[in-house]
């Protein structure tokens, strides 16, 4: 019997902190075993994941004394939470957490793919010299980070990226033109979506993935970009129609493309079948470094521990 079960990795040290104060099963990959995790729910007041555990109306039927959802990062669409809260089932996402390791991720590849220089190491080390191939990297001073949400990451990106020299746009219908950090950030707030795109060197999306937002970088969108600009997600999948943006880039409309999200994880063999120059793919790491993983998994613990405390 368990009180809290464990689906995905999490600071080991503080996994070890729970379980001096409750029963707790901890395996980072029994969210692919899912006939074993729902014999463990049976029994657990907690369940703790990242983005693969689904938590779906299935699992949860399966977990009759489940009072508690800690989620290891901010994105919930791999949880049902209507269906929590139809249980009475409490959704702990570690918001804030690991909100600097995305903003530092941005600023990192926006540099790399403005740059385009960061892709010659083989040919250097072959003995090769393809200086004028990459010798017109562009700078980041002077050009407008356009960012898709401006909540607490966005934010973070716009102060980040403001002392080199950048400008900062802003897209966001819930943040109203008096909103206290555009006038702190010298952002200028756009009433369009059409109209950041158009205008934004690089574009940045900080939106949670929703019926309103899925599909929202429609083929029709990633042609409306300024030519030469940069697309960026660290989001979610879904978002951004990954075949149209990685057409964009072939054809050279795109400057560059960073993409550490995608529609189905991992990626299915062939989806990306090229390599090519401005395209970097990551496995959904732009809020994991070291130092963001202790965060969350300490928030996360703490927030699990108050919650089952009082609720003996």
């Amino acid at each position: 019997m368990s009180d809290i079960v464990i689906t995905e990795f999490m600071n080991e040290k503080v996994v070890g902190e729970l379980a001096a104060q409750f029963e707790v099963t901890y395996d980072p990959t029994l969210f692919r075993d899912t006939t074993r995790l729902s014999g463990l729910l049976a029994d657990a007041r907690a369940l703790i994941v990242r983005n693969q555990t689904q938590v779906n109306s299935a699992l949860l039927d399966r977990a009759p004394r489940l009072r508690a959802v800690g989620r290891l990062g901010v994105g919930l669409d791999n949880i049902d939470t209507p269906g929590c809260r139809a249980r009475s089932i409490e959704v702990f996402p570690a918001t804030g957490a690991n909100a600097r390791a995305v903003a530092e991720y941005v600023l990192a590849v926006t540099i790399m793919l403005l740059r385009g220089a960061f892709s010659t190491t083989d040919a250097v080390a072959g003995g090769r010299w393809p200086r004028e191939l990459v010798a017109g990297g562009l700078e980041a001073k002077d050009r407008t980070m356009g960012l898709i949400g401006f909540g607490e990451i966005g934010q973070l990106v716009a102060s980040i990226v403001k002392p080199i020299g950048m400008q900062v746009a802003v897209y966001d219908p819930a943040v109203p033109s008096e909103h206290h950090a555009l006038s702190a950030l010298e952002a200028v707030r756009h009433d369009s979506l059409d109209s950041l795109l158009s205008s934004s060197d690089v574009v940045s999306l900080h939106i949670p993935l929703n019926e309103v937002t899925r599909g929202l970088l429609s083929s029709d969108r990633i042609e409306s970009m300024k030519p030469g600009s940069i697309l960026i997600n660290t989001a979610r999948g879904g978002i951004v129609d990954e075949g149209a943006a990685l057409a964009a880039l072939r054809s050279g409309r795109l400057r560059g493309l960073a993409l550490d999200v995608f529609e189905r994880e991992p990626l299915d063999g062939g989806r990306f079948p090229e390599k090519l120059p401005g395209l970097i793919l990551t496995p959904h790491i732009a809020g994991l470094t070291s130092e963001a993983n202790d965060r969350v998994s300490m928030l996360i613990a703490q927030r699990v521990k108050k919650f089952l405390g009082e609720s003996l």
